[in-house]
């Protein structure tokens, strides 16, 4: 091998040499990249985990709490408004307050406007029926439901629409009668009150007063040019809710003015005092009957009426509530007076007589009130008077808004147009009535 051939070879040598040193440079290198890499990624992928541990996932929560916290509040928002008295409400109530307190002339009673929103509150029902009562209102409210008041001695009915205010009955020897006062007048003062302006529990309060004490009225009475007016003196009077007699023929006759506390007591004496004197039939005047006490017609109900179902009631919420009769009856042929003043327990007491076909109804379609309302003293002597429930006669009908219907229609006409004392010989509905009762025998 010549020196020339030599040299070649030794170069090849070194460059393969060189070549293979750069591989070996260019792998180490690689290697140092990825593990920087590598290193560089770790240390990201820690710091993140430590950024999630230590501010997103807190962050996370936080997040959670505040959107949570925002959900209750506007639950609790809705609630409010929801609620009669929610915000708002509220706010305008204080601010129509102090509108009242900065621009109205006088002074006002706080208390005033407090029952104000009371009534006010009960009147936005909608339900004539329905009403708030002030410890006073409720304290008269409940006395005249007594049979011994100091007063004039007569049965009102106001009706519910046009707030007119009509004596129903007068009772003998009071004050009323003494007065020249009559079945059918209508009261449209009293004292310097006009009676549609409240309701006829609040009037009674003004028409009540001290034993000895006048109080002065404004009649209206149909076929007077003129209203009539008078002062009546109070008085305390014993004022029974029905009264009897035996007419011809052995019928007992029976009016019943309100259904009040001792009614069914009342009605059970009077009968054994007709029963007496020879009664053979009965006859139950229930005309311009506002109602009352639906436990005391159901009373009467049980005493007249053999087993079985009288009425049933419906509450909002609750199972309908049966007031049933006992097998105990009576087995007089009887008739039930009615007229569209015959309303809520007269209607009871009218449907059931229907319903168990033991009677005749006579007279005009009655008032049409199938709801029932009860009252709720508060702690403070106020009260409510609430719409609580629906009443269905025996056969299930509810006949509020419907009234019931007579047997035998007869529109009332009084046969002596110039009568003035009323007799009942000249009653055409009574007559009618008698006349039924005869062919029943």
């Amino acid at each position: 091998m010549n020196i020339e051939e030599k040299s070649i070879q030794e170069q090849q040598i070194q460059d393969a040499a060189d070549a293979l040193r750069e591989d070996i440079r260019r792998i180490e290198n690689d290697k140092k990249h990825s593990f920087y890499k590598g290193l560089t990624c770790g240390a990201a992928m820690a710091l993140a985990l430590c950024l999630l541990v230590f501010f997103v996932i807190p962050s996370v929560q936080v997040w959670r709490a505040e959107q949570q916290l925002q959900g209750l509040q506007q639950e609790q928002a809705v609630e409010q408004e929801r609620s009669v008295l929610g915000i708002s409400v509220r706010q305008k109530i204080e601010r129509l307050t102090d509108m009242i307190n900065l621009y109205y002339y006088e002074d006002v009673d706080k208390e005033k406007l407090e029952e104000g929103l009371y009534k006010g509150l009960l009147e936005g029902i909608g339900d004539k029926y329905s009403a708030y009562y002030t410890a006073e209102e409720y304290e008269s409210l409940m006395v005249n439901t007594t049979s011994i008041l100091s007063g004039i001695g007569t049965v009102l009915q106001q009706n519910p629409d046009t707030m007119q205010v009509k004596i129903n009955h007068v009772y003998e020897g009071s004050p009323a009668e003494k007065a020249g006062l009559l079945d059918g007048d209508i009261i449209v003062q009293v004292d310097d009150i006009e009676c549609t302006s409240m309701e006829l529990t609040e009037l009674v309060t003004h028409i009540r007063g001290e034993k000895g004490t006048t109080v002065h009225l404004k009649i209206y009475r149909s076929g007077e040019l003129d209203y009539i007016e008078k002062d009546i003196e109070r008085d305390i009077v014993d004022m029974p809710t029905l009264t009897g007699q035996m007419l011809e023929d052995g019928i007992g006759y029976i009016m019943i003015a309100e259904f009040g506390s001792k009614t069914g007591e009342e009605f059970a004496k009077q009968v054994e005092e007709l029963e007496a004197q020879g009664m053979t039939s009965l006859l139950i005047d229930l005309r311009d009957n506002p109602g009352g006490i639906i436990d005391s017609a159901t009373a009467i109900l049980d005493q007249i009426l053999p087993e079985g179902v009288i009425v049933s009631t419906q509450a909002k919420f609750g199972k309908k509530r049966e007031i049933k009769s006992d097998a105990s009856c009576m087995k007089y042929p009887l008739v039930v007076l009615i007229n569209e003043g015959s309303a809520s327990s007269s209607e009871i007491f009218a449907g059931a007589i229907r319903d168990f076909e033991y009677g005749t109804l006579i007279g005009t379609k009655t008032f049409g009130k199938g709801i029932v309302q009860t009252i709720r003293q508060l702690s403070d002597g106020s009260a409510i008077k609430l719409t609580t429930s629906r009443y269905f006669t025996p056969n299930g009908d509810n006949i509020h808004g419907e009234g019931i219907e007579p047997d035998i229609e007869l529109e009332y006409k009084y046969l002596d147009p110039d009568a003035t004392v009323y007799d009942m010989k000249d009653d055409n509905q009574i007559q009618k009535a008698i006349e039924v009762l005869k062919e029943k025998k």
